[in-house]
């Protein structure tokens, strides 16, 4: 469905914690193959913590929806240092907003735990690292074909960009008109390309880089790890490296080249 241009200023009447985060309700996944198909989307989507801070998972009929607040200023706040903020859209004028907390739940703990989600709930669960052969062929460069590579996300920051950025699916209709233009007016590259998806939501771009990323800030905490029941722990769309033809970040590694192959 095309964009669907929403109100260009927010009808605020103050500076508040809008002005700095905005709490919204997300459609996690759809459970077209049973309670557990949902699974790998969901321990997607709640691995993005750097800029959303997640409620409980909740199912209505087979959808997963999540409470959330996005921890992404508005576009329109200005500060002026001492504490002191103006809005340049109103003209409002004070004391910074206090911002919403962003409450901290790692996703990577200690002795090899988790959280992930299954059957629809946030689980703590052990997964033990792979069991690798005792002689084992050494692999030029390792395994991971983005170690090195000079892909970036919009902020410009570097190194595993698909692991940091992330698309959202926020539920709202076209009557919710001040949380549209609040969602329109977040500052951006950290929320942004926000299109009318559907009747019911918006869909949007943020940057929000996973946890499940490992200390090295590339590789993935989850990979070759399994759940008690054989499935990978890693979910599965970050397994499928993408199609030549898809949108790629700068500096990609599967970018195509000048001869229109892709690396």
């Amino acid at each position: 469905m095309p964009a669907v241009p929403g109100p260009a200023v927010p009808p605020c009447r103050a500076l508040g914690a809008q002005c700095t985060s905005l709490p919204v309700l997300l459609r996690v996944a759809v459970l077209d193959e049973g309670a557990r198909s949902g699974d790998h989307e969901a321990t997607w989507l709640f691995g993005h913590t750097e800029r959303i801070t997640f409620g409980a998972l909740w199912r209505d009929g087979n959808e997963l929806y999540a409470d959330a607040v996005l921890h992404v200023a508005c576009k329109y706040l200005q500060e002026d240092g001492d504490g002191q903020a103006r809005c340049e859209a109103h003209g409002f004028h004070g004391p910074l907003p206090l911002r919403r907390p962003e409450i901290s739940e790692p996703r990577r703990q200690e002795a090899d735990r988790f959280r992930i989600v299954e059957a629809g709930r946030m689980v703590t669960r052990h997964l033990p690292p792979p069991v690798r052969p005792t002689r084992e062929l050494p692999v030029h460069a390792g395994t991971n074909p983005c170690v090195g590579a000079p892909c970036r996300t919009a902020d410009n920051r570097r190194g595993a960009a698909c692991c940091r950025d992330l698309q959202i699916e926020i539920m709202c209709t076209p009557k919710q008109r001040r949380l549209e233009a609040l969602v329109r007016a977040r500052k951006s590259p950290y929320l942004c390309k926000v299109d009318r998806e559907s009747p019911f939501s918006l869909g949007a771009e943020m940057i929000s880089a996973c946890e499940f990323l490992a200390d090295d800030g590339v590789h993935c905490a989850l990979h070759g790890r399994r759940r008690a029941d054989g499935r990978p722990a890693k979910p599965d769309l970050c397994s499928l490296w993408p199609e030549g033809e898809d949108t790629m970040h700068p500096g990609c590694v599967f970018a195509r080249t000048g001869d229109g192959e892709s690396r």
